[in-house]
């Protein structure tokens, strides 16, 4: 008897149907199965957040605790185009009287105008740093630098193998209705940084003025090019005592400032370095907004909106709940500092909601009392426990329980990652068992099928015969 092609073609049932939907009930677990998974997911991606605004939290706290953020300070100049400063960590709180008598520039010379792009003549030209002092040269540390010129290089060559050399000095060309000339500057101002050209003409007589001696300078033995500007050192005077700098940017005459000259003046620049009032007011603010982040998400996460019945992500989660609940009760709780002891005496404020406002006029009167305003953030507690710390360290040694290893967050979100791979690996179980099932329902009914078909054409068979015996029999 031959094989079936099709379930059900000997009997007339619909066996695909059958099993298709006997296999579905046993896919039925799968729904609850994924939509527990779906909410793990979001639970995960929840406290991944949570984490985050948690150690942002802690970071913000930290600088709060430190006294270098603290000692943040400023500088401000009367006339910053005249005389900028900046300040560093190092600088210290003082008032300064600066007065601007000569800018610090560079040495510069230009040479005689020749036609435009012809040759001046081949040979060597030695460059060489120093100070000038009158007619005499003083060589400094750095060696000369030889630069060759060939017998077809133009002005514009010259030029560019000059600045190639990097000998401290660079070079340009300048072209009016007599022709072009070359320009050669300093990089640095001052009068170290001053420069003496020596030249090994080709033509045999290297101080002529001509050939390639037209680009020489070395007043007292050939000077071809014309000196048009002497470097020179700046000149001030601080709180009336004179100072010289060969550069117009001091970063060294006063610890951690940094004066930048950039015009003489006819009378003193104040210069005022205080404290940065706006950076610590700014890590005040930080510490409030990282705060805020962390409460809003607890906030959203944990409750139940009654007008669209929704739950939120964690409602009901005893971990986001006690969390919540930790952090405002430290927001409120006190420290062992003086004059300030709690938040809201500095105008941080918990509304309803647990979140953090800032009383502006409140916490500028604070600011007047930095030291006070510093220990309320910085206090080590007196002996009084961790809960008597100041809000910085203790805020910091809570989020840092929070988010280590073994830390309320870190714990809670790997027990849920642990779950989220206990329902996969179920879904997997689920699947492959009505996977197995259907295999079996196929093979069952099937053979049911065959059956049904064998006795159908036993069937057909037995009723030809009786038809036959009847027909013999008239």
């Amino acid at each position: 008897m031959s094989t079936l092609s099709s379930p059900g073609i000997a009997s007339g049932i619909d066996i695909k149907s059958i099993v298709s939907q006997l296999v579905a009930l046993e896919r039925k677990p799968l729904q609850s199965l994924q939509t527990q998974a779906a909410s793990l997911r979001s639970k995960v991606s929840v406290y991944g957040s949570l984490r985050s605004m948690a150690s942002a939290l802690g970071d913000a706290a930290a600088k709060l605790s430190q006294a270098s953020s603290w000692n943040v300070v400023s500088a401000s100049s009367s006339d910053s185009s005249a005389v900028g400063v900046s300040a560093r960590g190092t600088a210290v709180r003082t008032n300064l009287s600066v007065q601007v008598h000569n800018l610090a520039r560079a040495q510069s010379t230009a040479s005689a105008a020749v036609p435009r792009d012809s040759a001046v003549g081949s040979g060597t030209l030695s460059i060489q740093l120093g100070r000038w002092s009158g007619g005499s040269f003083e060589a400094g540390g750095a060696s000369a630098v030889d630069v060759e010129v060939g017998a077809d290089d133009s002005l514009s060559t010259i030029a560019s193998k000059i600045n190639d050399a990097r000998a401290g000095v660079s070079a340009t060309v300048l072209r009016d209705a007599s022709g072009e000339r070359l320009l050669i500057r300093s990089d640095n101002t001052g009068e170290v940084n001053g420069f003496r050209i020596q030249v090994s003409d080709d033509d045999g007589d290297d101080t002529d003025n001509s050939g390639l001696s037209r680009l020489a300078f070395d007043p007292g033995a050939a000077t071809g090019m014309t000196l048009s500007q002497a470097g020179t050192d700046a000149q001030l005077t601080i709180n009336n005592v004179a100072v010289s700098s060969p550069s117009n940017t001091l970063a060294d005459s006063l610890p951690g400032l940094t004066l930048t000259l950039s015009k003489e003046t006819t009378a003193p620049v104040e210069i005022n370095v205080g404290t940065d009032q706006a950076a610590i007011r700014k890590n005040v603010e930080a510490f409030v907004n990282a705060y805020n982040s962390l409460n809003d998400l607890l906030n959203t996460t944990t409750r139940y909106d009654a007008a669209t019945q929704t739950a939120g992500t964690l409602q009901g989660d005893s971990t986001a709940v006690g969390l919540q609940n930790a952090l405002r009760a430290m927001m409120r709780s006190v420290t062992a500092s003086s004059p300030f002891s709690r938040l809201a005496d500095v105008g941080i404020r918990a509304e309803q909601g647990g979140k953090l406002t800032i009383d502006n006029s409140r916490l500028d009167e604070a600011m007047k009392n930095l030291e006070g305003l510093q220990n309320l953030f910085t206090s080590t507690g007196g002996g009084g426990g961790s809960t008597t710390q100041g809000f910085g360290l203790k805020v910091k040694a809570f989020a840092d329980g929070l988010v280590g290893s073994s830390g309320t967050l870190s714990t809670r979100s790997d027990s849920l990652q642990g779950a989220l791979k206990r329902n996969d690996r179920e879904q997997e179980r689920v699947i492959d068992r009505a996977n197995r099932a259907e295999v079996r329902y196929l093979a069952q009914y099937n053979a049911m099928d065959a059956n049904v078909g064998q006795l159908n054409a036993l069937n057909a068979f037995v009723a030809q015969q009786i038809t036959l015996w009847n027909r013999n029999t008239r």
